[in-house]
């Protein structure tokens, strides 16, 4: 089925299975453990150590634990990620699979642009995401047949079109989004009740975290996302890791 203005939709149904388009209103619960039935270690839930992703850990860990657990080591994290990451692994027992950039290639790039070429434009910041970010992703989704997000729609526009089951074009395989119609209430409320460790950062005003250089604090009354990037455009706000057919 086509859209109004002939582009494909993000998720053909005649790709999806007939089991994972069931899932598509479960709670984020069912939707792990019927990866973990459906497809077990041919899943990996992706983590950047977020508010949502310390639940998406939290939840594998009591409803789902064979599935994998990876992350993008950029290099440039805060020293809080990186401490919320042992926090994470230790209190759930996980394993977390970590994936780093190709070091020849970042070499190049300070090499030929400096430490802080992403400030330069649009081009040069994607250029720098997908150095440190997308290449490492491919790495970390070869042999799989489906990856987990904590993708809300309610995070910020280039988000709002969100499902919690797509099927992603960029990468050739299924993503789910158990958290898709979660609010941010919604996602403090589980910390809280659960007892999730989390970035200390989200205390001091930091909604989204990403790489040190590129994330700050946000004002009460900016989107979720305002402080990643926020020399840019909003719709420009994404790394590529979640690129979406227009």
């Amino acid at each position: 089925m086509s859209t109004a203005s002939g582009a494909q939709p993000d998720s053909p149904p005649a790709v999806i299975p007939a089991w994972a388009l069931a899932l598509q209103d479960a709670p984020a619960a069912d939707v792990l453990r019927a990866l973990e039935t459906q497809l077990g270690s041919r899943a990996a839930v992706a983590t950047s150590f977020g508010a949502e992703d310390v639940v998406l850990v939290e939840l594998v860990a009591r409803h789902a634990p064979s599935l994998r657990i990876f992350t993008l080591d950029t290099g440039r994290l805060h020293p809080e990620t990186y401490q919320v990451m042992e926090d994470v692994r230790a209190r759930y027992r996980v394993e977390i699979e970590t994936y780093v950039p190709d070091h020849h290639a970042v070499e190049q790039l300070s090499r030929a642009k400096g430490l802080f070429s992403f400030r330069n434009s649009l081009e040069d910041r994607k250029e720098c995401c997908a150095v440190r970010k997308v290449e490492p992703l491919r790495r970390a989704l070869v042999g799989r047949t489906a990856w987990v997000t904590g993708i809300r729609q309610e995070q910020s526009v280039t988000r709002a079109g969100a499902r919690a089951v797509e099927w992603d074009v960029q990468h050739g395989l299924l993503k789910f989004n158990p958290l898709w119609g979660w609010t941010r209430d919604m996602v403090w409320q589980h910390i809280r009740d659960h007892h999730v460790p989390y970035n200390p950062l989200h205390d001091v005003g930091f909604v989204s975290i990403g790489c040190a250089p590129c994330t700050r604090a946000i004002k009460p009354y900016e989107e979720e996302r305002a402080g990643r990037w926020w020399w840019e455009s909003p719709e420009h706000k994404e790394c590529g890791l979640h690129a979406r057919r227009s």
